[in-house]
């Protein structure tokens, strides 16, 4: 059976309500890094977010499941026009996907004891468009290398989103580094890992319990 262990660097002075934090996740052996910035309470839900093939649906629907909320798969709320142009593989500009984040924006105002939304969320600009939408509003960015995603796009099958444009977005990418409200895992951790990572940072900044 796996272990799973957190080795802290870096704690916060007496007193602090804001401060960095590394840890050393130990899993079976093996060890990952997981980056988190704490600036106060995280209050109405979360973003998984991250490149295509970085899993957000898979780990989001495991927190929904764990946090007792209701998650909002970000791809559907694409217009028929942004699928057509991912079809074709077009990438998407900001202009495409401002209407876009604005309706996830709508969505998640409608769920203000929380909610798990998946989304790109390529750009700092995005994210803080979301965050205007919903204050206290945290992300969790699974990294994910080039290969790797690209295995995955490929064996996924049937999606509006052909593993061509995946460059496209490793290049409109902008890491959410020191920005707040965030933590950074390793996409290649196992699902469990993940999901028992994200829950437990989600409590810790929150105030609730799962």
């Amino acid at each position: 059976m796996a272990t799973l262990g957190v080795r802290y660097r870096d704690d916060p002075p007496p007193g602090s309500d804001s401060w960095k934090r590394e840890a050393s996740v130990v899993l079976g052996g093996g060890m990952a890094l997981v980056r988190a910035m704490y600036t106060g309470q995280l209050t109405s839900g979360v973003v998984v977010m991250g490149v295509a093939g970085s899993g957000k649906s898979t780990l989001g629907a495991a927190i929904a499941e764990r946090m007792g909320w209701p998650m909002i798969e970000g791809d559907d709320f694409h217009s028929d026009e942004n699928k057509a142009r991912m079809h074709s593989g077009v990438p998407l500009s900001d202009a495409d996907r401002e209407g876009w984040l604005r309706s996830l924006g709508r969505e998640l105002q409608l769920h203000p004891g929380g909610a798990v939304l998946t989304c790109s969320a390529l750009k700092r600009r995005y994210r803080d468009l979301l965050r205007d939408a919903s204050p206290g509003l945290a992300f969790v960015f699974l990294d994910i290398s080039e290969d790797e995603a690209a295995w995955r796009v490929s064996a996924r099958g049937q999606h509006f989103f052909p593993p061509e444009l995946l460059q496209s977005q490793f290049a409109a990418l902008e890491p959410p580094l020191d920005e707040p409200g965030v933590l950074r895992l390793d996409a290649g951790l196992s699902l469990k890992a993940l999901a028992e990572q994200t829950v437990a940072w989600l409590n810790a900044n929150s105030g609730q319990a799962a």
